[in-house]
């Protein structure tokens, strides 16, 4: 359960919100701490995840998200892939490319999840 909630904020951040967490006007931004918060998360380590080899609780969980998430969204978090070398070397060596990502995940720990199904 708590990976998804998290994939749900991390494919949210990696698409862009951190700029609505900011706030929209010039004095909410100017009163804000800088904080670990609004900064990546350092990855150390990245697997990847078959969607159609995990528990059917947690498959049914991901493609829930996968159902909310726009296409532009899923397009943004596939050229952040793709323009770290480490990240696609990771799913090449599983045999998937950035288009079958459908989720991630990064822990605390750094460590990034990738959850990709099969081309149908």
């Amino acid at each position: 359960m708590r990976v998804l909630t998290t994939s749900t904020i991390l494919v949210a951040l990696a698409i862009g919100t951190p700029a609505f967490a900011q706030g929209t006007s010039p004095k909410s931004q100017q009163t804000q701490p800088d904080s670990q918060a609004q900064q990546a998360p350092v990855i150390r380590s990245v697997q990847v995840l078959e969607v159609e080899s995990l528990p059917q609780d947690v498959r049914t969980q991901v493609d829930a998200l996968t159902k909310r998430t726009t296409e532009q969204d899923l397009q943004s978090l596939r050229e952040s892939i793709d323009a770290s070398p480490e990240i696609s070397q990771a799913l090449k060596a599983k045999g998937f490319s950035s288009a079958q990502v459908v989720a991630i995940n990064i822990d605390n720990n750094g460590l990034l999840t990738l959850f990709a199904k099969k081309a149908a």
